[in-house]
């Protein structure tokens, strides 16, 4: 499976050891910057992320600036992403679950390493319901998502 990655300087360690997960696990990482602790705006990276998951060049993508939200409002901007800000394996199993999430965000200041990687873990492995359901609500947020990004 090829992951897309994003970071902003925040998120650089936290993408360091993902990457590293990523690779040892059979992944292949798609590691779309930045590369150094200066200062940057993690819209730049996160678009270009989120654009290879939207057009099918990447099937899920990992995200991290130093809180998530930034980086996770600027991935769900692009059409066809949903993007959930995960802080536990739980809530990355729920959004795998129940939104067929295909972006995973975490903050890098705010999550350690080991809960980090078993947050990644769960995100990776787990599959969409397939409810009927979950499945009406996701068509929902595409009708949005159509209604309003022309």
């Amino acid at each position: 499976m090829k992951i897309a990655l994003a970071c902003d300087h925040g998120g650089l360690a936290l993408k360091r050891e993902v990457v590293k997960y990523l690779e040892q696990n059979g992944y292949e990482a798609v590691d779309f910057g930045t590369d150094t602790f200066d200062s940057c705006d993690y819209p730049d990276f996160a678009l270009r992320a989120a654009e290879a998951v939207a057009h099918g060049e990447c099937e899920r993508g990992i995200f991290v600036c130093t809180t998530g939200i930034g980086i996770s409002i600027v991935a769900n901007k692009v059409p066809g992403i949903r993007c959930a800000l995960c802080t536990d394996p739980y809530l990355a199993k729920m959004t795998r679950e129940h939104n067929d999430a295909n972006v995973l965000a975490m903050g890098g200041g705010f999550i350690g390493v080991n809960l980090a990687l078993e947050t990644v873990k769960t995100f990776l492995t787990t599959a969409f319901s397939g409810e009927a359901k979950h499945q009406r609500r996701i068509d929902k947020i595409t009708a949005i998502e159509k209604k309003y990004c022309r």
